[in-house]
Order: structure tokens, then sequence, then C-alpha cells
């Protein structure tokens, strides 16, 4: 998954927490990788079903032990795939969550007021210009957050007006920056130079987690809490709903789809049409609100 299909870290994580369910379960029902049959594996997905597990998580887990099995096949070590006729459970599209422009404004203004404000500790200063910074970056760009926050110090050389992005499978895409980013980017450098220990990093975004970064767990929280203190629910907000802001509001002002595509880094156009979904039904309660008939 690693060296042949460049899996980000966090999908062989979950693969690995899914394979390691799925061996317990063999070992309980003493089976082994190399001769399960398949209404064993049959078995295996209905306790999770029965678990309370989302279909979503269902269908991963699927897509683990299907891959896995594969492999086996491919190495010779099962001269069949006990997976093939196995389906794997319907999953509904739930809309994303999208936040108006107004919000995002709201938000942002908070982070720069904050980032802004005179006789911060020196400690205070770094949590507050990263904060104006990754948020700023996010929504000029939308990026993934695992993206974002893995970003290399090379990237704050932003004197141009693009970024390069290393995504899903060592892609890279180039990405546009605006103005207010480059200038959140370049005050934040400018707090991190002074900041010891964080000077040698070679992360943009340094911090004393385990990947030697900023985790995308803490800015899902600091985002949170800025939420609440610009009087924004903070269930409406999340770094993957400021990268579905970034699209909506693109396609929401006449940007074509294939280049949000390219921006987003979707391999598949399908994925990014979920936003044309999210106009369509902005625009259907737009019309129900307003439309004179509507409640006739």
């Amino acid at each position: 998954m690693s060296a042949e299909r460049g899996a980000a870290n966090n999908t062989l994580d979950a693969y690995e927490r899914d394979l390691l369910v799925y061996g317990n379960f063999l070992d309980k029902a003493g089976s082994k990788f190399s001769a399960v049959e398949p209404p064993v594996v049959q078995r295996h997905l209905e306790q999770l079903v029965n678990s309370g597990m989302s279909a979503s998580t269902q269908a991963r887990h699927l897509s683990a032990i299907r891959q896995f099995h594969k492999f086996l096949f491919a190495e010779g070590v099962r001269t069949d795939d006990p997976c093939t006729s196995i389906d794997a459970p319907k999953l509904g599209r739930p809309l994303p969550k999208v936040l108006s422009v107004d919000d995002v404004d709201q938000l942002i203004m908070q982070a720069q007021a904050e980032a802004s404000a005179e006789d911060q500790s020196q400690a205070r200063q770094i949590r507050t210009a990263r904060l104006h910074c990754l948020l700023e970056l996010i929504y000029a760009t939308g990026m993934r957050v695992s993206e974002l926050v893995s970003l290399p110090v090379s990237s704050a050389h932003v004197s141009g007006r693009f970024l390069s992005i290393i995504g899903k499978g060592n892609k890279e895409r180039i990405v546009p920056l605006t103005e207010k980013s480059k200038t959140a980017v370049q005050t934040y450098v400018s707090v991190r130079k002074s900041t010891e220990g964080l000077k040698a990093s070679r992360f943009l975004f340094p911090a004393s987690s385990k990947e030697g970064h900023f985790t995308r767990q803490a800015f899902a929280r600091d985002l949170k809490d800025l939420a609440i203190r610009a009087k924004i629910d903070p269930g409406r907000i999340s770094p993957h709903v400021m990268r579905h802001a970034f699209a909506s509001h693109l396609l929401q002002n006449g940007a074509d789809l294939r280049a949000v595509q390219q921006l987003l880094g979707h391999a598949d156009i399908s994925t990014t049409q979920i936003y044309t979904h999210v106009l369509d039904e902005r625009l259907k309660q737009l019309v129900a609100e307003h439309h004179p008939m509507a409640k006739k």
C-alpha cells in the first residue's frame, strides 16, 4: 500500500487497525488468512453491522480485507480470493456541510484580530499567528488538512502566486495563493523564526507530536475554539468543512467544475460533483423561501 500505491499514513493506519480486527475475528473462529472461506468473511462483516458500525466504516473494512486477499492471491499464498462474491454495504451520500461567505469572513476576522493583538506572550503569539495562517491557507487553497499541517518549511517562500502540494498517492498539484494568505504566512514565519525550538524543524508547523508537525486533531480543536469566540456554532466547523467552503464558494461564483477538481486533487470528477448538489439544494431552498407561489 505504501510503496506501490503511495497510500497516505492515515489510510495505512486505518487499514492496519481493520486487518487487526479481522485477524482477531479469524483467531476466534478457528480460521486463518490462508484458508478462510467466504461465509466466514461474511460473518465478520455481519458482526461489524451488529456492532453499530457505520456503512462507510464497514466499506473501509471490506476494502482493507479485499486488498489484503488480492495481495495473498498475487503472491501465491492462496489460489483463490474469498472476497469476490461479497458485496460492499450500500452507502448514502450525505451533502457536505457548507459555511456561508459571511461565516468564513467572520471566522478569519476573529483569527486575524487575535493574531494582531498586542502584549501577547511569545507562546500565545505563535499559537494565534499559526491558527490565522492555517485558516487563511486552507480557505485559499482547499488543501486537505493532512496536506496542510505537514507542509515543509520550504513552503514559506511564498513570493510567487502559487504553492506546490504533494497530495494523495504522492501526486503533485499547484494551487494559487491569495494576497491575504501570503501575508498570513509571512507574519507567521517571522514569529516562528523568533521562537526557539521551532527554527530547526523541516515542517512549517512544527510540534512535539509523533509526526513532528502540528496534528490535524489539534487544528480541528483550535478551529472549534475559534468558532466559539467568533460566535459561530462549533458543530458546523472543522478543517474539512473549510475545504468544502473553498470548493462550494468557487462554484457559486462561476468556477469551472474541472478546475475545482484539479485544485482539490480529486482523482475522479464524480467526487467533485457533490458540490453541485449542494448548490442545487441551496437554490431549491431559496425558491421555497422566497417565491410567492411556493407555499400555495
